[in-house]
């Protein structure tokens, strides 16, 4: 199989490219990655002489076509997004040229190559917060996005199942939980845990710390990613989760403990604008494909935190 990965060289699609050529050898293997401040090529460092890198944007349509065309692309696995919350509601438009421009554009290639699989990685904030108790989200569940970023993905999928149904386009969209692992960017929540407790500062945490977060280790997501690329159906949505959800303020707690450090550090700080509460997904369509998570949140937790003790350090 030939694939093209973008956002290849970011937390997720690094590890993505890193345990499918381990396990897939014999492929071909282009990543696409722009490089932001979220991205960085070293992480590919040990595949580097085995795969092609290209540095460029997914809305560079041209780009993209002459990609596929050049290594006669079976499969785009697309990883490439703008995530971070915060940045999207003080600057929304680098968000929209990402996640929907650029969706829009890798739409385009399948439309003109309409052989290739076009598998999307979203996201569980698509369908907005829930309520203590509300039952899990499930494919068929109303969107209903509460910031810039959540509301671009949504706007990517429906772009990707609008393109399905109108030109027969071969795609498939994952939603996973919040994931976490080596390789994220510094500014997302455990790693801000980590960088400020062993420098001995406040830790800033939203409102209470009550919002609740299923934590996903970010190999589980790509094995994940992996058997709905070799395994799913197309113009299917498949929903990745832990099934364990935790209150932030017990996640910034663990991941102290791993410090041994204490939790007096927790600072408590005015919460988000229109911070989403609970997010939940019922993973039985990923499941029944014969995936489930291997790592467990104490495991996954100390990999984390030993790999960002040697990063800040």
């Amino acid at each position: 199989m030939n694939l093209l990965v973008t956002g290849g060289a970011g937390f997720i699609g690094s590890h993505f490219t890193l345990r499918h050529r381990a396990q897939h050898p014999k492929d071909h293997i282009v990543v696409l990655d722009k490089l932001t401040y979220a991205a960085d090529k070293a992480f590919l460092d040990p595949i580097i002489d085995t795969i092609t890198f290209v540095e460029g944007d997914i809305a560079d349509q041209p780009l993209a076509m002459r990609l596929v065309e050049e290594h006669a692309i079976d499969a785009i696995v697309d990883f490439a997004a703008e995530t971070h919350v915060d940045k999207s509601i003080r600057e929304t438009a680098p968000f929209l040229h990402t996640n929907v421009l650029g969706v829009q554009s890798l739409i385009e290639v399948c439309k003109a190559h309409p052989k290739i699989l076009y598998l999307h990685v979203s996201t569980d904030e698509v369908y907005g917060g829930l309520k203590d108790g509300a039952p899990a989200c499930t494919p068929e569940s109303p969107l209903h996005p509460g910031n810039p970023y959540s509301a671009s993905k949504a706007a990517g999928d429906l772009l990707i199942l609008a393109a399905v149904r109108t030109y027969g386009i071969r795609a498939r969209i994952t939603r996973c939980t919040n994931n976490y692992g080596p390789h994220q960017a510094d500014e997302k929540f455990i790693p801000t845990v980590v960088r400020c407790a062993l420098k001995g500062e406040p830790v800033p945490v939203y409102g209470k710390g009550k919002q609740k977060r299923d934590w996903l280790y970010v190999t589980d997501h790509t094995d994940a990613t992996e058997i709905v690329l070799h395994k799913g159906e197309d113009g299917e949505i498949y929903l990745i989760s832990a099934d364990q959800e935790r209150e932030n303020i017990e996640t910034a707690q663990a991941v102290l403990d791993v410090l041994h450090k204490p939790h007096d550090l927790l600072s408590f700080v005015e919460d988000r604008l229109g911070h989403d509460w609970r997010y939940a997904l019922d993973s039985r369509s990923t499941k029944k494909l014969g995936w489930k998570p291997q790592v467990s949140f104490e495991e996954g937790l100390k990999k984390t935190v030993e790999w960002y003790e040697k990063k800040f350090i």
